[in-house]
């Protein structure tokens, strides 16, 4: 009876053991320069994992996978790990998110976890490392910038190098930290092809490759900042080995550099002699006010155009608006911009094209405009006046010569018509003034009737989802099928991004089988699963089909994929499901 008891009592143990899903990490607190190792471990057989996105982390390593089982005095120990090493891409408070994991149709999540990021820590240096050369001053990312003291709206440029010696190598790189340009207008020059030149650099040769072009426009006067620009940059460097052939080995790095703070002095625009009507333009211009005709009829329409052709900073000023005469009729301008932005600074032409209709016959004039900017060369204002244009109408009304002659400020003079009509209504939608009862309509007895009617169908309804419900082995399946379905369906989503691609690919084809061979994640092991397929007389090549497929799976993640053959995969394994599909019966 005692025998029996202490068995009662370890399977009631076994049945309501906790379930607990959670993150350890190698360390709260890391140099930017660390790494990180975080597990993801759950006490149970848990299944359909999914990582957190590791927002200002890069994944080095992972996600390597761990189950074990053990006994200690007559009780069962399981864990199942997921483990990564990461690597910090920023400093300050970073927080690792929650990842989940499914275990009898539960979801359980993990706690959050914040690490800190410090400043690069001094590592140090293995006295058995082969490596004499490091990459601390062999490696240097620059800032060039044409002007540090130039005036508001003055263009300067910024032309990022990076200087590379020729003891390492470098093979790949990832911006860390763009850099901004507060209070500046900017606009990115493209660099359609990267290549490797000689330069001098700090007294030495070095190879150099500009990465990147800008232009700038400070938009305030005094003490402007450039933030930096931050790379995470992959490289190679020479140890004390060498091959059979004598060739030095290299092994591969990391290094991190930075242009730093840019420090920008602007001077403001001179008051003495400023224009009233001065916008902002700074630079060298043109400027000209065109109509394209001058002689029309009542009712005709002319453009007057309004332009300005040079360089400077061709679209941080407004161009001057005409006045014309009140019985001018003007409307609101069509602008037009063809601009090309080099290192130099922009360079081109804007207009407004004004089109204006006059309603009486006689001579009306266009006051002449003025364009005031400031020279860059000079170092003064400088201000073009445009002549004045007569507009000649030859027939039409004749209004009376005050009106004629008299120009005004606005811009669009509005005509009346002597005769206004409006719109007589020739259908009606009139409303019953007498109101209906709800009280004994057939509204009021059909909503009493209503819960008798359906009290049957709740009835029945109910009765069929309790037992769907105590079908937990029926349940199971369907679950399962709907996971193969939706991951199956999200690695077709994810078909232009590798790793993802995999990850659905390889749960879509694991819950599958899970539903067709009636089996848990503990029981998926590559013989295990060969004997069930068998023992349903799958064909050979199927299954040999699908454990390779499987098996690739985890290691395409990780390897260098063309997208040919990701679609390839995807092809496969839907054929494989539907292979599967009519064999299992």
């Amino acid at each position: 009876m005692k025998r029996y008891l202490i068995l009662l009592l370890l399977s009631f143990q076994g049945l309501f053991a906790q379930v607990q899903f959670e993150a350890k990490v190698s360390k709260t607190t890391l140099g930017l320069n660390e790494r990180l190792r975080i597990d993801f471990v759950m006490n149970m057989d848990g299944d359909n994992f999914s990582q957190p996105s590791f927002e200002g982390f890069r994944v080095i390593a992972g996600p390597s996978q761990q189950v074990s089982q053990s006994w200690v005095n007559g009780r069962s120990s399981f864990e199942k790990i997921y483990s990564y090493y990461l690597l910090p891409m920023q400093k300050g408070s970073l927080i690792i998110k929650q990842a989940t994991i499914e275990y009898n149709g539960q979801i359980y999540k993990t706690s959050p976890v914040k690490i800190n990021v410090t400043n690069a820590v001094q590592e140090a240096r293995d006295p058995n490392d082969p490596t004499p050369i490091s990459a601390d001053n062999n490696l240097y990312l620059v800032a060039e910038v044409s002007k540090t003291n130039p005036y508001v709206n003055e263009p300067i440029t910024v032309v990022y190098k990076l200087y590379v010696s020729y003891n390492i190598g470098v093979s790949n790189w990832r911006e860390l930290d763009k850099p901004k340009y507060n209070d500046f207008w900017s606009q990115n020059i493209d660099v359609k092809q990267l290549v490797v030149e000689q330069g001098m650099f700090k007294g030495e040769k070095y190879q150099y490759m500009v990465l990147r072009k800008t232009v700038l426009y400070p938009q305030k006067s005094g003490k402007l900042v450039i933030e930096p620009l931050s790379l995470d940059i992959d490289v190679q460097l020479p140890t004390n080995r060498r091959d059979m052939f004598g060739r030095v080995l290299l092994t591969n790095g990391n290094k991190r550099v930075s242009t730093g703070v840019k420090t920008i002095t602007v001077k403001a625009l001179p008051e003495a002699g400023k224009p009233a009507d001065f916008s902002g333009a700074v630079g060298k211009f043109d400027f000209r006010v065109i109509p394209s005709k001058t002689n029309l009829k009542s009712g005709e329409s002319l453009d007057l155009l309004v332009n300005v052709t040079g360089s400077g900073n061709m679209k941080l000023f407004n161009l001057p608006k005409p006045v014309v005469p009140n019985s001018l009729e003007m409307y609101d301008p069509v602008h037009d911009e063809k601009i090309n932005t080099t290192l130099s600074g922009m360079s081109g032409k804007i207009a407004d094209k004004y089109t204006i209709i006059p309603q009486f016959k006689g001579k009306y004039p266009i006051k002449p405009l003025q364009f005031s900017y400031f020279d860059l060369g000079s170092g003064t204002y400088k201000t073009i006046t445009s002549p004045e244009i007569m507009i000649n109408v030859l027939d039409g009304p004749t209004s009376n010569d005050a009106v004629a002659s008299t120009p005004t400020g606005i811009s669009k003079n509005s005509i009346s018509s002597s005769e206004q009509f409006k719109y007589i209504k020739s259908k009606t939608d009139l409303v019953s003034i007498k109101e209906t009862d709800f009280f004994g309509s057939k509204t009021f007895y059909g909503l009493l009737l209503l819960p008798f009617l359906l009290l049957p169908l709740i009835v029945l309804l109910k009765k069929k989802k309790e037992a769907l419900d105590s079908d937990a082995f029926g349940n199971r399946i369907k679950m399962n099928n709907k996971l193969a379905k939706k991951y199956l369906s999200e690695a077709k989503k994810q078909i232009n991004n590798k790793e993802p691609f995999y990850v659905a690919l390889e749960k879509a084809m694991h819950n599958f089988l899970k539903a067709k061979l009636h089996i848990e994640t503990s029981d998926m092991s590559k013989s295990n699963i060969q004997e069930l397929l068998a023992s349903k007389n799958v064909n050979a090549q199927t299954i040999i089909d699908f454990i390779t497929l499987t098996e690739n799976c985890e290691l395409a993640r990780y390897a260098l994929t063309s997208s040919s053959v990701i679609h390839q995969d995807y092809d496969k394994a839907v054929m494989i499901i539907s292979d599967l599909e009519k064999q299992i019966v």
